[in-house]
């Protein structure tokens, strides 16, 4: 008869080390976890046909479109180069504003974000993790137009800070507006005001048309908005070769303020 192994006694137990686990159990570090999110949201975008579409596949057309056929009277000089700058600010749009509200107001209505606030990761990290995801996706949209920019006959020029300095502030701006809205409104509404705006500032947020084409009235009024400012101080930069434009940033910078303190103030994760 074979004989079977009873449970560990206390001396057993004590060399063992029963009781205890290896690894140790308990959150990741806090770095590890949001790097983690932020490549799982970044997969996810990329996976997402309807915001390759918004992000990547629009801005190449427009730009192609625009810069090939004689459409819209840009001035002087090469088409590429008024539309390029314009282009890129859509691209910041496009991914900061429309397409983070989209994803997040639907996560937040599937109850994605609830449980994600009940985890380890803290809801502040997951906003940086969502942050780090437009930044990474912004960089591609960057890296992909400005080829497609070059083979056109782009020839930019300017201060590389200057250009950088705009699109981290005009990201900020657009992610503030972005979560403001995916916290405040049903997904449905926000996937329809999302689109809506998109829609609205690519036609008055001196994109693909100048702003002197607009009264003056109105021109003084566009001038403020997120979109022109950004469009406007790339162009500036890129197209004119001016060091910094100072106005623009301060317009990004109020934006910034306002949408991320609005977003911080009035989000609701449920």
């Amino acid at each position: 008869m074979t004989a079977t192994a009873g449970p560990a006694g206390p001396s057993t137990a004590a060399a063992t080390g029963a009781g205890t686990y290896a690894p140790a159990p308990g959150a990741a570090p806090l770095l590890r976890m949001i790097g983690a999110q932020a490549a799982f949201e970044t997969k996810l975008l990329l996976r997402n046909g309807e915001q390759l579409l918004l992000t990547v596949v629009i801005p190449s057309l427009l730009l192609v479109l625009f810069s090939t056929v004689d459409i819209v009277d840009t001035g002087r000089g090469a088409s590429v180069d008024f539309l390029a700058p314009g282009i890129l600010a859509l691209a910041v749009m496009s991914t900061a504003f429309t397409g983070q509200a989209i994803a997040t107001g639907f996560d937040r209505r599937y109850g994605v974000l609830k449980r994600l606030g009940a985890s380890p990761l803290p809801r502040w990290g997951l906003m940086t993790a969502k942050t780090l995801c437009v930044l990474v996706t912004e960089v591609l949209q960057v890296a992909l137009l400005a080829a497609i920019a070059l083979l056109l006959g782009w020839s930019p020029h300017g201060n590389p800070g200057a250009v950088v300095a705009l699109m981290v502030l005009g990201t900020a701006a657009f992610s503030g507006l972005g979560l403001l809205m995916a916290g405040t409104l049903k997904a449905e509404v926000t996937l329809a005001a999302a689109n809506l705006v998109f829609i609205l500032l690519l036609v008055a947020g001196g994109v693909i048309v100048p702003l002197d084409k607009f009264p003056d009235a109105a021109r003084e009024v566009l001038q403020l908005l997120p979109i022109a400012a950004l469009s406007d101080g790339l162009r500036t930069v890129l197209q004119h070769g001016a060091p910094v434009p100072w106005r623009d940033l301060g317009v990004l910078a109020g934006w910034s303020v306002a949408g991320l303190g609005a977003a911080g103030a009035f989000f609701r994760w449920e």
